[in-house]
């Protein structure tokens, strides 16, 4: 199993972490925004170190924006170049 920091790593902002199982699972822990200083709020425009066509699920540890306001922008980065297009069929189970 193993663990990637996407956000949150040295502020308490923009809670995003990435647990790849053994089996192949990809859960993404938290997809917040960061918030504070202007140069925390433009990482929320940095490009995702994940592609969100390969999540297989997200858990959300609480509804605070800090933990859940990035979940709107991931079927956004479907149009994206950067990204796999999501199919239609694509569905996230999410977890609270």
């Amino acid at each position: 199993m193993k663990i990637k920091f996407l956000g949150a790593a040295e502020t308490v902002t923009g809670s995003k972490y990435l647990l790849e199982s053994n089996s192949g699972q990809k859960i993404m822990i938290d997809c917040g925004l960061f918030q504070g200083t202007k140069n925390n709020r433009e990482k929320n425009w940095a490009p995702l170190k994940v592609n969100p066509a390969e999540l297989t699920d997200i858990l959300l540890t609480h509804a605070h924006i800090d933990h859940s306001g990035y979940l709107p922008k991931l079927p956004l980065m479907a149009l994206e170049d950067s990204f796999t297009p999501l199919t239609q069929q694509k569905h996230w189970r999410i977890f609270y």
